[in-house]
């Protein structure tokens, strides 16, 4: 009699899952009956059985919603759980901070697992916090296949091990909607088309973030935004922006509502949004200005998080093939090397991509600089943004 193949067998139990022809129950009975029936033992029965044994582990994912959370689920989330057994509960946030201020409430982290983090000011934030863990990097061997460039930044912070590894990354530039700007006259401008009065209450902005904010003061008053020397000049140039906006968006799913309906024609904006408006259709060009943001991210993993099944998951969402379609889902480029990985022309395309896996053509914020005035100027921006 011939034997059935253990892989295939093994792909076509959690594909039934996956489809929901069978629960998770049935699966793991159907499991070790197959491997009885193929005669396994071994590897290959160990494998299964320790996916087995973790079956029922949840971790619970907190990310930023909209077309991002819709790629991690249908490429990442949905398939690790057919694979494993596990469950990923995925939520959206308003911004981190507002999970740190829940965290701090409860005293704990209970509930909280994995945050899709917002770069290495935020990293630094979770570990001074005491929030960080130390992942184990044998357990995560996809990690290999990271641009070195994009996790030196978190070594620096934490250099006897890593709390997060980083998975994306993009830049906050300007989208304009090509009817009313021109190429040309959005390049000529750069950062001060979000100046522009004749688009008084047709101009946006990212109201959440007091940074983000402070960036584009700095660019507009022709300073270096890591080496700020005049904050009142940097806060002067916001209150000429908050006059001239309609609105301030609050989140990418909200951002790609307000130029696709064209309730505002100018805005900054996050370059995987600005592309998932592009593959729609609409008519939103971008551009980066000299010296324009860019950021990474990371999977974060909070403490008290089961190790194990964080581990894995992480390796499984960096293998290339799970990574370079989350990439082409989400509009924002993988954190793995160029050099390492041969990317699909999709991703390629994206805005950001950085060919040569060193991301020296990017300007990063400074957590050294930007950090040590956050109280302070968080303060200003709140005052700005009320009308002061």
């Amino acid at each position: 009699m011939k034997k059935i193949d253990s892989t295939k067998r093994y792909e076509q139990l959690t594909e039934r899952m996956g489809n929901g022809d069978v629960d998770r129950r049935s699966f793991f009975s159907l499991l070790g009956a197959a491997g009885i029936t193929a005669g396994l033992t071994g590897g290959a029965m160990t494998m299964m059985a320790t996916q087995a044994r973790a079956a029922g582990t949840s971790l619970n994912f907190e990310g930023w919603g909209g077309v991002v959370s819709e790629a991690l689920r249908a490429n990442a989330f949905a398939p690790y759980e057919a694979a494993t057994g596990n469950t990923v509960v995925d939520a959206t946030f308003g911004g981190e901070a507002e999970v740190l201020t829940k965290i701090k409430a409860a005293g704990n982290t209970d509930g909280h697992n994995i945050l899709h983090s917002s770069g290495v000011s935020w990293y630094q934030r979770w570990v001074e916090n005491g929030y960080g863990v130390a992942l184990n990097e044998a357990n995560i061997p996809n990690m290999a296949n990271v641009m070195t460039a994009i996790i030196d930044p978190f070594r620096k912070i934490t250099p006897d091990s890593l709390s997060a590894v980083p998975y994306d990354y993009g830049t906050t530039g300007i989208a304009y909607n090509t009817k009313y700007v021109s190429k040309e006259e959005a390049e000529a401008l750069g950062a001060n088309l979000l100046l522009k009065k004749e688009l008084k209450g047709k101009i946006g902005g990212w109201g959440g973030d007091w940074a983000n904010r402070a960036w584009y003061g700095a660019l507009q008053s022709n300073q270096n935004p890591n080496d700020i020397q005049d904050w009142d000049a940097v806060w002067e140039k916001a209150r000429e922006h908050r006059d001239l906006v309609l609105k301030y968006w609050s989140s990418g799913a909200e951002l790609m509502d307000l130029l696709a309906k064209e309730e505002i024609y100018v805005t900054e904006a996050w370059s995987g949004r600005v592309a998932a408006l592009q593959a729609q259709g609409h008519p939103i060009a971008y551009m980066d200005p000299p010296n324009g943001l860019a950021w990474m991210e990371s999977m974060f993993v909070l403490k008290g998080s089961p190790m194990a099944e964080a581990e894995e998951l992480l390796n499984f969402m960096l293998d290339p093939e799970t990574a370079l379609a989350v990439a082409e889902g989400q509009k924002y480029p993988s954190s793995l090397d160029p050099n390492k990985v041969e990317m699909s022309d999709a991703v390629k395309a994206l805005p950001a991509f950085d060919a040569t896996g060193t991301l020296s053509t990017l300007v990063f914020r400074d957590p050294t600089k930007w950090n040590p005035v956050e109280k302070e100027q968080t303060k200003q921006w709140n005052r700005v943004s009320k009308g002061g």
